[in-house]
């Protein structure tokens, strides 16, 4: 009687499905992944073509409960047909932009697959987009990173939620918290793409991964984690490495005692501290990097704590990066694979208010301006001397002040974002594999960034203003659809963006006028992206020189070739 009632069931259940096919395929198609049928969307891009919408696809379990700060487990498959109409949640955050505490739900491993075909033998490129956000903000969803841009040419889009912050980041060195969690999220969903991309068009042995900021550091660290090696084949790097300072975690385990402490829990015991952290609402975990740093902390570089580390070996744990991401570089210890990487002009502007509030205190004690990578490096004496050789170098006999302002935007470009491009490449380059350069420097209305801090009257372009000339959004929308120079300028980046994906080439042919030339450690060549594409060499060169020269006294890794006086 059971096994009849089981065999019912199943009947039952089968009918359904079959239904649902042939009642929505036309406005909702149905695809098959590993783990089950999803029902998507139809929707229409800005010419009206219709493109295919799958939200909200849980690549892992949800990491809740005992699962909270481990790495992530495959998802379960599911019964029946699944609705992928909607986003999943947002991850616990804090929002950078509107500076609230966004509760979301720790069941956050979702993704997104935008596709404009669904035939299965396809073989569309791929293209997966790791946000930004400092590891401490953001998501996946269209509202930000919608595939209208992208879709003017012929890929496949997919966008990823991560763990982030202490949920994403935390670490014991320990077998169960070993760090990294957000990383290997992001590995968990480069599998998914890997095993179900062809049911929407895909091709699997054709994708690039690229992000922006936190993103983009991110997609470093996948070039060189022995874990994502065979996920991607070319990888796009828009402002970040993985050998930035933020981007690298220091002194975790104190951290993370810290954290216990300003929550109510006072404990040298990793074990007490874990089950006190896991008793905990997930929003009490969201922006501790604020409430836990130091003294040294609070002055030096950007506050991005909670990031990527350098793990402990484990024997029953797989690690996503166990040796410091330089040290990997120099030994060549990774597949290489097509790259595409820069940074855009102006960055700084983005943390130009916050150090005009610092200046004063930065002009008595300019050794802060040193990057922690060689603060840990020298004595007080010497860090004393590079901090007056950093200042005079920007400002001269000049206070940093709203009068030095531009020059404390190139400053922070350079120390957060421009020499660290520079030195990933130049470590990263091998013969046989072109890798592309660029600096962008547009600067329209789509400009969104630069325009809402109110510094429309400054020159070059912010951080994160570039995801406005490639990706759809409530913010850009009004712009480009008024404006036809910026529909030109929009089509031409993400052409290159596209081409590169379609090829490992930027420009394959000469259709925009113009061949991006690979990038030479000799040459330094790099695209100037403005609204006229143009080529150059050796990007901000005195600039790149000044902290190359710094790093080489610091005993650090750099590049020091002469032919751009280096």
């Amino acid at each position: 009687m059971f096994l009849l009632r089981k065999l019912e069931k199943c009947v039952l259940r089968t009918k359904q499905e079959f239904r649902s096919v042939t009642i929505d395929a036309a406005n909702n198609p149905i695809v098959t992944v590993k783990q089950g049928k999803l029902r998507g969307e139809v929707k229409k891009l800005l010419d009206g073509t219709p493109y295919y919408s799958f939200k909200g696809i849980p690549y892992a379990q949800p990491p809740i409960g005992e699962l909270r700060f481990r790495d992530p487990l495959p998802p379960k498959p599911w019964y029946g047909i699944r609705d992928a109409l909607e986003h999943g949640s947002v991850c616990p955050q804090y929002n950078m932009t509107s500076l609230e505490l966004v509760e979301g739900s720790e069941d956050c491993l979702f993704l997104n697959v935008y596709t404009k075909i669904l035939q299965k033998n396809a073989k569309v490129p791929v293209m997966v987009y790791i946000h930004g956000g400092a590891f401490m903000s953001g998501s996946g969803d269209a509202d930000m990173y919608g595939p209208e841009y992208l879709f003017l040419h012929d890929v496949i889009l997919v966008t990823i939620n991560y763990r982030l912050e202490a949920l994403g980041f935390l670490c014991l060195e320990t077998p169960e918290v070993p760090g990294n969690a957000g990383m290997k999220d992001q590995v968990l969903a480069l599998k998914w793409v890997k095993q179900n991309i062809t049911a929407f068009g895909g091709d699997p042995d054709n994708i690039t991964l690229f992000g922006e900021s936190a993103g983009s550091a991110s997609v470093a660290y996948h070039m060189l984690s022995p874990m994502s090696r065979g996920l991607f084949n070319k990888a796009i790097a828009q402002s970040g490495t993985a050998f930035d300072d933020w981007a690298i975690g220091k002194d975790a385990v104190n951290r993370a005692f810290r954290s216990g402490k300003v929550l109510g829990k006072d404990t040298n015991n990793k074990d007490e501290l874990l089950a006190f952290l896991r008793s905990l609402p997930a929003i009490d975990l969201v922006k501790l990097t604020f409430k836990t740093r130091t003294a040294e902390e609070k002055h030096r570089g950007l506050p991005m704590y909670f990031v990527p580390v350098v793990e402990k070996k484990f024997d029953s744990v797989e690690p996503f990066m166990t040796e410091d991401p330089i040290d990997v570089a120099l030994a060549k210890k990774y597949d290489n694979i097509p790259l595409l990487i820069g940074y855009n002009s102006h960055e700084g502007l983005l943390m130009l208010e916050g150090q005009l509030k610092k200046a004063e205190f930065m002009n008595k004690n300019p050794s802060y301006l040193v990057p922690r990578e060689i603060a840990e490096k020298v004595g007080m004496q010497k860090l004393q001397v590079f901090g007056d050789m950093v200042k005079s170098f920007y400002v001269g006999n000049k206070l940093l002040s709203n009068e030095t302002a531009a020059e404390i935007v190139n400053m922070q470009t350079d120390t957060n974002f421009g020499y660290n491009t520079h030195r990933f490449i130049h470590f990263y380059k091998d013969m046989d594999t072109p890798l592309y350069m660029y600096r962008f420097d547009c600067e329209t209305d789509l400009n969104v960034m630069k325009n809402v801090f109110g510094f429309q009257n400054m020159n070059g372009a912010c951080h994160a203003d570039d995801l406005f000339y490639l990706f759809y959004n409530e913010l850009n929308k009004d712009y480009y659809n008024e404006q036809e120079k910026l529909r030109e300028i929009v089509f031409k980046l993400t052409k290159l963006w596209t081409d590169f994906a379609r090829t490992g080439n930027p420009t394959p042919d000469s259709s925009l006028g113009i061949i991006w030339k690979p990038y030479t450690t000799s040459n330094r060549e790099y695209m100037i992206l403005n609204e006229q594409l143009s080529m150059g060499e050796c990007a901000d060169k005195d600039r790149i020189d000044f902290w190359d020269r710094l790093y080489c006294e610091a005993g650090r890794p750099c590049m020091y070739n002469r032919k751009c006086n280096l």
